[in-house]
């Protein structure tokens, strides 16, 4: 079993639930990106997501394109992310690691030498955001002999037969799309997305990790209430963004804060779960 498995399983055993925080691989410096990586893994992130900049990102709100821009500023390339990866691996062995971006990058390179490379550096899975599950010929045995993970958005509208499909192809968890929109999108409905979530758990064999619109710890602490893992992005990133200018320490101490105050109402859900 791969290592994202291993730990929701061993997470699920405990009863308790997966903190995923993402970042834009070279936001706000490349330079500061595995300082980042650790200082949310000491913050209680039990699965890392890092973002590989693309001049298109059509799935994600203003706050994630806004951190792209940043890096790409700084030529942040996906081979830059994965030596990111490498060198984040030479401290931690055990904290999966996810890249979550768009297919051009991945066609580029090629499918072959990057799951190779993703592989060789300690990469766990890879979230292509624009491979839907019905043209992943190629893409798929590919990933699958390099043993990566395939992880695949689904949403609200999401059809029972495209679930089977992700359920057939993808493996570590499914990122469940809680609202309809973009990254940083409006406020969830906790009810809504409960039922939605219990419906996918009726024709999915995966975990389920909730994502989009989790601002607050309030916000995780109803979701993990229902999810095996939540997803936090935009909340973080818009850390970065207003202390992009400010002294590294600063950007630290404020992503130390929020995930504190997301790693807090997690555990409060799980608690009232024993």
């Amino acid at each position: 079993m791969s290592r994202i498995t291993n730990l929701l399983l061993d997470l699920k055993s405990q009863g308790k639930t997966a903190l995923i925080p993402y970042i834009t691989a070279g936001d706000p410096h490349p330079d500061m990106t595995v300082n980042l990586m650790h200082a949310l893994v000491e913050e209680g992130a039990d699965i890392l997501e890092l973002g590989v900049p693309f001049s298109d990102p059509m799935a994600d709100g203003p706050v994630i394109q806004k951190a792209v821009e940043r890096a790409l500023e700084h030529n942040v390339s996906l081979t830059d992310v994965l030596k990111m990866v490498e060198q984040f691996r030479q401290k931690d062995e055990k904290t999966p690691v996810i890249l979550m971006g768009y297919l051009n990058p991945i066609e580029a390179m090629g499918y072959q030498v990057f799951a190779e490379a993703a592989k060789a550096v300690g990469v766990d899975a890879v979230l292509t955001v624009d491979m839907p599950p019905e043209e992943t010929a190629g893409y798929l045995e590919v990933m699958k002999s390099a043993e990566l993970d395939r992880i695949f958005l689904v949403s609200p509208t999401t059809p029972d037969s495209r679930l089977q499909a992700v359920n057939e192809q993808g493996s570590g968890f499914v990122y469940y799309v809680s609202l309809k929109g973009v990254t940083g999108s409006s406020t969830l409905n906790a009810e809504e997305v409960t039922h939605q979530v219990n419906h996918l758990k009726t024709i999915l064999g995966l975990p389920v990790g909730i994502g989009f619109g989790i601002r607050n710890g309030d916000v995780a602490y109803e979701m993990a209430k229902v999810g095996d893992a939540i997803i936090v992005g935009s909340a973080l990133v818009s850390l970065i963004e207003q202390n992009a200018s400010a002294d590294e320490v600063v950007i630290m101490d404020a992503i130390s804060e929020k995930m504190c105050e997301f790693r807090r109402g997690i555990d409060q859900a799980d608690s009232e779960k024993e």
